[in-house]
């Protein structure tokens, strides 16, 4: 058993392809097929069930997955080690965000990092934060920036900081009906067509539960799955949006109102275990706690 074959392995599992994997892994697909059979032959079992339409992990594979991403998590992190001793950080940082990240200058802190430790190869993508959530949990990233509601914090098992508490706020196009109030209620919202994320997402469950605890129904006309589009519908004024006070403040050309017994988001900063070594640079780069 040799890491290069624990790598097709985990490439297979993930395409769902032996053909996708063998591109991905840069090799012929023969040459993976024979190392992964190479490997089942090692392990005394069959790690793929392979049919004419599809490749799924058998109860062995399932089984081989964890253990197989810990083994490269550990190779990478030795190599890492070895490579700080001299002070010169390499390898990725992998960082996911969600697309209103406003409690930290994520680009100005990758900027002075990429300055300082030019060896490493930053990544930078946007997603939902329950989907970030998993990312960190299969260790697909070293770091993500989640908000949540605060009843949801039982959600981040893994290493975290709190970086934000902050509530959130109307947000309408200057000519909206409701544009000239200094405040508003969850029942005047419900009146009006309203933008959101999608159902089931953890942005949403932000406003869900406070309409829920207010006894209150709405109906959400536009469902999106990122900021600019809220942006957008609310500045033609086709919705009100319901975004973090802090986003709004960007966001000068709209009118932004304060609701009363509004929902609130934490922001959080979150990494797996064991954390990279160009991971843990960065934190320290952004002055943020690992200890806490």
């Amino acid at each position: 058993m040799n890491l290069k074959q624990i790598r097709y392995a985990l490439a297979v599992a993930e395409e769902q392809s032996f053909t996708r994997a063998a591109q991905r892994c840069h090799t012929v697909q023969s040459a993976l097929s024979h190392q992964i059979a190479k490997l089942e032959e090692e392990l005394g079992c069959t790690l793929f069930e392979r049919t004419s339409r599809r490749v799924r992990l058998t109860p062995a594979g399932q089984a081989f997955i964890p253990s197989a991403q810990r083994l490269l998590a550990a190779q990478q992190a030795l190599v890492e080690e070895v490579t700080a001793a001299g002070d010169a950080v390499s390898g990725t940082l992998t960082i996911g965000t969600i697309s209103t990240i406003n409690a930290i200058d994520l680009t100005e802190k990758l900027d002075k990092f990429h300055r300082h430790y030019p060896a490493v190869n930053i990544r930078l993508y946007v997603g939902m934060s329950e989907a970030l959530l998993e990312d960190v949990r299969q260790q697909k990233c070293d770091m993500a920036f989640v908000g949540i509601w605060p009843g949801d914090v039982d959600l981040l098992p893994m290493s975290h900081r709190q970086l934000t508490d902050e509530p959130l706020v109307a947000l309408v196009a200057p000519q909206h009906p409701l544009a000239n109030r200094e405040r508003v209620n969850l029942q005047a919202l419900a009146a009006v067509p309203l933008v959101d994320f999608y159902s089931g997402t953890g942005a949403r469950r932000q406003t869900d539960r406070a309409f829920q605890a207010a006894g209150i129904r709405r109906h959400v006309s536009f469902e999106i799955d990122h900021i600019e589009w809220l942006e957008n519908l609310v500045r033609r004024g086709l919705a009100a949006g319901i975004v973090p006070v802090s986003t709004a403040q960007r966001l000068s050309a709209l009118v932004s109102i304060p609701i009363e017994d509004g929902p609130r988001r934490q922001v959080y900063c979150i990494w797996p275990q064991p954390l990279s070594n160009a991971a843990a640079r960065f934190l320290q780069f952004s002055g943020i706690d690992m200890a806490g």
